[in-house]
């Protein structure tokens, strides 16, 4: 079933006069501007499931920072072709987090943390194989849907980057520009991540598995730059500290 939500707006969407109150359903195209047409999983859901035809309008995210406001011109099932009317670019704050996770065993924790993350705003997600990680292969598809799923579910316009399973040592050697911490829970006084966590700049953080980071990869991460942090005192499953860490960030980056 394609990743395609209709929802009901009371208020004009990010006040363009092109958006209707009506229900409208939302497409993901990220090619709109390159190719007129409907990716072939959204052309079936938006013919043959919502039956929509020619001259029926409808609402389109690239997941690069545009809405489009699009009137369809030829209605097929496979390769639907619409004309675009309007294009919005969303106003909304960079989302600065980037979250590090080594994927849990059982998946749907993983699929969970990722849905969350993208609702509540997310710059992207990595995923790391670490000397203590419980899975060693990751559904990168499956986690791109359900990325693109939560972004339309959460009006977002900007779709989060994700990067495939990595190697913990070679993860941590890559570039970044921005604050680097760790999560761990070796012996030792570290500074609660919300009072350490700096806004307006990037912040990627790494997520341990299950069984912690061990001792050496803590020193490799802080060797590369990276501080240690806490989340609290409360005992967090892999999954729950991800989403945390990605929360405490977001709400820092919050204005009124």
């Amino acid at each position: 079933m394609p990743y395609c939500y209709v929802i009901s707006v009371k208020i004009v969407f990010l006040s363009c006069k092109f958006f209707s109150t009506k229900t409208m359903a939302i497409f993901y195209t990220p090619d709109i501007l390159l190719n007129s047409y409907l990716p072939e999983e959204e052309s079936a859901h938006c013919v043959r499931v919502l039956r929509l035809g020619e001259g029926a309008e409808l609402e389109l995210v690239d997941g690069k920072g545009h809405f489009y406001h699009a009137r369809i011109t030829q209605a097929h099932p496979k390769h639907c072709q619409v004309e675009i009317l309007a294009t919005i670019t969303d106003k909304a704050a960079p989302c600065y987090t980037f979250i590090a996770v080594a994927p849990t065993k059982n998946f749907d924790r993983i699929e969970w943390f990722v849905e969350k993350a993208t609702e509540i705003g997310i710059g992207g997600f990595a995923f790391i194989n670490s000397r203590y990680s419980e899975r060693k292969n990751l559904k990168l598809e499956r986690i791109e849907k359900i990325v693109v799923s939560a972004m339309k579910q959460s009006m977002k316009a900007t779709k989060p980057s994700i990067q495939d399973l990595t190697d913990f040592k070679k993860f941590v050697c890559q570039p970044f520009e921005g604050q680097k911490y760790i999560c761990h829970c070796n012996p030792g006084k570290k500074p609660l991540l919300n009072t350490v966590c700096l806004p307006g700049m990037p912040v990627l953080i790494l997520i341990g598995p299950e069984g912690d980071f061990s001792l050496e990869e803590v020193e490799l991460a802080l060797q590369n730059g990276f501080k240690p942090v806490s989340l609290g005192e409360a005992r967090l499953r892999t999954e729950t500290a991800a989403f945390v860490a990605a929360h405490i960030v977001q709400l820092k980056n919050l204005k009124d």
